[in-house]
């Protein structure tokens, strides 16, 4: 795999950094690097994107974790916790605009500096689900 670009944010310690996008209103830039520019034509058409990226500041991996939102273990695949055995992470941002090879994002949850993978388009047709979704330990976690 190779880095397509950086995505830049105003945290800059693990700590500072919102749990999930959705409980943000942080905004954040989408920088890529010159050879992928011309990938980004039509990016600006859409409303959410996908970034794909790398915790570059987790380490090591545990496969029970305690996640963010709940004091019991659970399976690592059954989270989102940041330390994994591969430390792939996934975002869904509001795009605000385009800037050249800069994308303005609003609802940013990673650390400044963070590593960019790839990015994809957020479509309601393939991404969105209603029909018989359940969401495990996440329903009857302990409120935190």
């Amino acid at each position: 795999m190779r880095l397509i670009g950086t995505i830049y944010s105003p945290f800059t310690e693990k700590d500072q950094t919102p749990i999930q996008v959705s409980r943000s209103q942080a905004i954040g830039q989408v920088e890529i690097l010159p050879e992928f520019v011309d990938g980004l034509k039509d990016i600006e058409e859409l409303s959410h994107i996908h970034l794909l990226y790398i915790f570059h500041k987790s380490s090591g991996y545990a496969l029970h974790v305690k996640p963010f939102l709940d004091d019991r273990e659970h399976g690592i695949f059954a989270t989102r916790y940041p330390c994994r055995p591969n430390q792939i992470g996934m975002s869904t941002v509001r795009l605000v605009s385009r800037q050249g090879n800069t994308l303005i994002i609003k609802g940013v949850d990673v650390l400044d500096g963070t590593p960019l993978l790839d990015i994809k388009p957020y479509v309601p047709d393939f991404d969105h689900r209603t029909e018989d979704v359940r969401v495990g330990w996440y329903e009857t976690r302990s409120k935190k």
